[in-house]
Parts: C-alpha cells; structure tokens; sequence
C-alpha cells in the first residue's frame, strides 16, 4: 500500500471548520474512490495542525484515484474554493507500507 502523510496548518482559528468540511463533504467522497483515510489527528502542540493519513493499492493506482478527486466535480466547483483559503501550508511525504504495518 502506498500512504500519503499529509500535515495541514490552517490560518489561525480555521481548524475546527476546516476538519468539518474534511469530515462531512471530504471524506466520502474519498471512500466513494476507494481512497483510505486514518484521522484527522490533531496535533495537541498547535491548535492549527492536524494530520492525517490517505491510503492506495498501489503507486499507479494513486495518481488515477488522486486524479478522480481532484478533476471531479465536488473538488473543482465547492471544496477547492472553500477549503484552500483556509490553508497556510501543508505537507505530504509519500511511503510505500509492503507490510501492511498501517492497521486500517
């Protein structure tokens, strides 16, 4: 399984909304694409971090359902306009689990 470990920092105070939107309208949308997401964890140091974990069969497979989320329709015409505003920075390091050491 390949995993995304995505880190997001919002603007000061965006957090709670943000995680909402992720939870309500994000999340399954992704679930609709096959993608598996572990959180949102957020981070008990700084109250506008949060992290969470973004799962694929494999390499090939996560550019093709990566593509379906963001060239679909909820990304480009609501959640992309919505949500990116609401970010100072993020960060994604990509890992291959051939383990399967991430319990889903």
């Amino acid at each position: 399984m390949i995993v995304e470990m995505r880190t997001y920092q919002t603007k000061p105070g965006m957090r709670t909304r943000f995680v909402e939107i992720f939870e309500a309208r994000t999340r399954p949308e992704h679930d609709r694409l096959g993608m598996r997401i572990a959180g949102p964890f957020l981070s008990v140091e700084d109250p506008d971090t949060f992290f969470f974990m973004r799962g694929f069969p494999d390499i090939e497979r996560r550019e093709t359902m990566k593509a379906g989320f963001y060239e679909g329709d909820l990304w480009k015409e609501e959640l992309e306009e919505v949500l990116m505003p609401m970010l100072e920075n993020y960060d994604v390091v990509v890992v291959d689990d051939p383990e399967g050491r991430i319990a889903w």
